[in-house]
């Protein structure tokens, strides 16, 4: 498979680049950094080498002319290095970094505040299904995701089994993230079903036999190992009560799916409709950040029960998406988005479902979901693709 351009766009300053392992950050910076200085540490012998003296790094940038890109790959495993970037940007001498990581845990460890706002933060994100173009497929991609890792393997099912162990491996273990590795384990796939769902903590502590305070901890691992995330309450002039706890995503549904215990008493309905929420709730988290406006995104939900799965907020517009695993429509599946537009009356919805015809229905504009993604880019409002 060809090298896939990417939405993402390099600032011309240093930035610090983040994402999970397999989106596709080392491949994005050897093809648009090629005569950059390039520092692998995924290379033991270079993590040993800066972790005894991170000043050499000091001593290899001034042997070279001044200005051009310094790549340094995987930066979180020699946190140290930090401040000695810190300090050759503030000589002013031209160079700019690039810094990729797959955890901002360690740095924020030890204390490290990312360069002080010297340097821009960006993530790079599993594909969005328009960057893949003809090479999209939807089915392939509510089973196995769309991490470039895998999309790029001939057999998908076998790099996601090892991709959860080799996090665990070189992310967790490795770095001493966690006391107790089987612990973490079992956390993970329990916290596998609570993807596309309200977050309740107290649930997988039980279900963890561990207390709840340890799965805080395990929850905000997988948040800065960028393996999870957290959608917040849409909460702006809200006139009714609404929920106080947070929807849960994995970042990509093929991880989702590797992870989801699977046995004879689990509805194939239930685990498609997860796997179908987390696709397009990817889709979002991918265009918001690459996007240049401020949109931000939640969820909505009040005390009663109505609720909306995904809310756009920003400067642009105020958007109510609801997602359902269905081929058909029923009135009750608009209810929720009925009452997001009572309570906001300036707000659009949409209303995404596995039927393949775009239609109307009391007043609400019901799209296929596969039109949807593949209509999604950065800096195009959900108006222009969809009006």
């Amino acid at each position: 498979m060809e090298i896939i351009d990417r939405f993402f766009q390099a600032p011309k300053t240093s930035f610090f680049l983040f994402g999970p392992r397999g989106t596709g950050k080392s491949t994005f910076v050897h093809q648009h950094f090629k005569n950059a200085i390039y520092i692998d540490l995924l290379d033991p012998d270079r993590v040993r080498l800066f972790s005894a003296m991170p000043e050499r790094l000091r001593e290899m940038i001034e042997a070279q002319p001044e200005s051009g890109f310094i790549v340094i790959d995987e930066v979180q495993r020699v946190p140290e290095l930090l401040p000695v970037v810190h300090g050759l940007i503030e000589a002013k001498k031209g160079w700019k970094f690039v810094l990729t990581g797959s955890s901002a845990r360690k740095l924020k460890r030890t204390g490290i505040d990312l360069l002080g706002g010297r340097a821009l933060l960006y993530t790079m994100h599993p594909f969005m299904a328009r960057e893949l173009g003809h090479h999209f497929n939807f089915d392939k991609a509510i089973h196995h995701g769309l991490l470039p890792v895998v999309v790029a393997s001939e057999d998908p099912a076998e790099v996601l089994r090892s991709y959860a162990a080799l996090y665990l491996r070189e992310e967790v273990q490795m770095e001493g993230l966690v006391r107790n590795i089987g612990h973490f384990s079992r956390f993970l796939e329990a916290i596998s079903f609570s993807h596309a769902s309200i977050l309740n903590v107290s649930n997988i502590a039980r279900e963890c036999e561990v207390e709840r305070k340890v799965v805080e901890g395990y929850v905000g691992i997988l948040e800065d190992i960028l393996l999870g995330w957290r959608l917040p309450v849409f909460t702006k002039r809200a006139k009714r009560e609404l929920s106080v706890h947070p929807k849960f995503y994995l970042f990509d549904t093929g991880v989702f799916r590797s992870l989801r215990p699977k046995g004879p008493l689990d509805r194939v309905e239930e685990i498609e409709g997860q796997a179908l929420e987390g696709l397009v709730a990817q889709h979002l988290k991918a265009w918001t950040a690459y996007s240049k406006g401020q949109m931000e995104l939640f969820y909505w939900r009040t005390r009663s029960g109505a609720e909306v799965d995904f809310v756009v907020y920003g400067p642009e517009g105020l958007w109510a998406l609801e997602v359902k695993n269905a081929r058909k429509i029923h009135t009750s599946d608009l209810r929720g988005l009925r009452s997001f537009m009572g309570e906001y009356p300036d707000s659009r919805a949409l209303f995404l479902y596995r039927g393949k015809e775009r239609i109307v229905k009391e007043g609400i504009l019901c799209l296929p979901c596969v039109e949807f993604i593949k209509e999604l880019w950065p800096d195009r409002l959900l108006d222009q693709a969809f009006a």
